[in-house]
């Protein structure tokens, strides 16, 4: 009977054991050791780590501190006998820079990398090696882990036009994209809802642009709203009733980040290893712009508002003019977000916008005259273009949403295919960069279950679907299949209005876009995936993170 209990634990604590190796993304290679004793890390653990390898100690350290309430001590000299230690080495000499190698054994934790960015991530795959409740002793299991990124970009988007969320939360938002190592943060600033950054030449953007007097109530098109009817023709929008009043909560709402606050978060982002690529809307989505600045637009005459209800704005005008005062402002503009921002891409948008505005101007036409352009695509690939070089001239790069491939696609430019995938394989064809992120697949705005748990758009993108989804188009040649970059999760926050929604519909689609950008597309499975899901809650539980408990029930 003893022998037979024995045997019952011994193989209930090997389970156990084998639970706690659950890491998301799936790691290339990784190797566990059930049978042998577990790193302890306790008070009397210290840190090592390599001058390059400062941030990712630091994040460590404060999750330590933050989750678990254990505060390291660090050293400066290495010491290869020394015991119970965390080392983290950044090794100039290993091939992949994106590569790092973990081994725990009894004694010692070492992480040794190819750069310090990819120490990083040895260290976020550490991070989920740790137990999911707090107790003063932390046991980490024998492994040893080798691991690299599939795709060079692996991106996340929030709109902060929609509804702000102030540089607190941001950081939070920076810090989960960190915890699936996630290395690209598309920060959508500004649209028709409102324009969210300091530019200090024109100030009305903000005094004005950041501000509306109110946001509908419930799905678009909004309570008491019911009854308006939108027909946008290939010549004119008729809006019917002729004399109807869109309803409103009337409550005025808004909010920008000052010029010294983008620093802080870009600082904060670049000791997590994350390139924020900010992005203004242009042509189209510039109603908050226009509200300001209303000479910009195709009826300078007009009196422009900030959207308050949501959806496409192109119904009333959102379009600014292709004229040499608006690119000479537009550059301004931009040259003012390049110096702010290190990253080397700049998102110029370029979706959504309406060619009505363009066919009704007399302006437009005549700058399409003289500009030899045929139609109003090519106005837009007009538009893009100029952009484009301004972009260029100051050594950076643009991204634009496929609709940039209309009338022509700029010379340089990285496409970002989210009308399906056609885009993106146009693109690819063309060998320009593509970022893939459907909205059927990508977009975390949508619903995740058949009957939500509240309010969201009207569409449905599961996680099995987004778990499922497969970058790189089957019918690209291996050489054009190059030129998938990487893919994007895009979060719109038109229903989503704090902290915790956020959080609802980011996890755990977040963690499966992590793995199809990360992980040997081989290694994916839907069903070990789901099993790692249950540690990764509890670990989400211990930072008080919210997400839907349905996901409990069904796995």
């Amino acid at each position: 009977m003893r022998k037979i209990i024995l045997l019952f634990l011994t193989i209930i604590s090997f389970k156990l054991s084998a639970q706690e190796v659950s890491i998301i993304p799936q790691p290339v290679a990784i190797k566990s050791d059930q049978q042998a004793q577990p790193f302890k890390i306790d008070i009397t653990t210290s840190f090592y780590a390599d001058f390059a390898a400062i941030s990712s100690i630091s994040f460590l350290d404060e999750y330590l501190n933050k989750y678990y309430n254990l505060k390291l001590k660090w050293f400066k000299n290495p010491d290869i006998k020394r015991k119970n230690m965390i080392n983290v080495i950044v090794d100039k000499g290993v091939s992949n820079l994106n590569q790092y190698q973990l081994k725990v054994d009894q004694n010692t934790i070492t992480i040794t990398a190819g750069s310090d960015t990819a120490a990083f991530y040895g260290i976020q795959s550490l991070i989920q090696l740790l137990p999911t409740s707090k107790s003063t002793t932390l046991n980490v299991p024998n492994v040893e882990i080798t691991d690299y990124p599939r795709f060079g970009y692996r991106g996340m988007h929030l709109d902060v036009s929609r509804h702000f969320f102030d540089v607190a939360f941001v950081k939070q938002y920076i810090d989960y994209l960190a915890l699936h190592k996630m290395n690209y943060f598309h920060w959508h600033l500004t649209d028709d809802h409102g324009w969210r950054i300091e530019i200090k030449k024109y100030p009305k953007l903000t005094e004005i642009g950041a501000w509306r007097n109110g946001s509908i109530i419930g799905l678009w098109p909004g309570q008491g709203n019911e009854n308006i009817k939108y027909q946008v023709l290939p010549t004119e929008v008729k809006i019917t009733p002729i004399d109807a009043v869109l309803q409103t909560d009337g409550i005025k709402y808004g909010g920008y980040y000052t010029q010294e606050q983008i620093k802080e978060v870009i600082d904060y982002a670049a000791k997590r290893y994350i390139t924020i690529i900010p992005e203004i809307e242009m042509p189209a989505h510039s109603m908050a712009l226009l509200a300001a600045y209303p000479e910009l637009g195709t009826e300078p005459n007009k009196k422009y508002e900030v959207a308050q209800t949501w959806g496409m704005m192109n119904k009333y005008n959102n379009v600014l003019q292709a004229s040499d005062t608006t690119f000479k402002f537009l550059e301004n503009v931009l040259t003012e977000v390049m110096d702010l921002f290190p990253s080397p891409y700049i998102h110029i948008g370029g979706d959504e916008a309406s060619k009505i505005w363009w066919k009704k101007s007399a302006v437009s036409q005549e700058i399409m005259k003289a500009n030899g352009l045929k139609n109003e695509s090519e106005l837009q690939s007009y538009f893009i273009r100029r952009m484009e070089k301004f972009v260029n001239s100051k050594g950076k790069t643009i991204i634009g949403w496929n609709e940039i491939l209309q009338g022509g696609l700029a010379p340089n430019a990285v496409v970002m295919s989210w009308q399906g995938e056609k885009g993106g394989i146009e693109a690819a064809k063309q060998q320009h960069k593509v970022i893939m992120t459907p909205e059927i697949k990508m977009y975390f705005n949508h619903a995740q279950f058949a009957k939500e748990d509240s309010l969201t758009a009207n569409k449905f993108s599961p996680l099995i679907d987004v778990y499922n989804y497969e970058p790189v188009p089957a019918e690209l040649t291996a050489e054009q299949a190059k030129y998938i970059w990487g893919g994007q999760g895009c979060l719109w926050s038109e229903y989503i209005t704090n902290p915790a929604k956020v959080q609802y519909q980011l996890f755990p689609r977040l963690d499966a876009l992590s793995e199809i950008l990360w992980s040997p597309k081989e290694k994916r499975n839907y069903s070990d995936f789901q099993k790692r899901l249950k540690t990764q809650f509890k670990r989400y539980d211990l930072m008080g993170l919210t997400y839907s408990k349905k996901y409990l029930i069904e796995n």
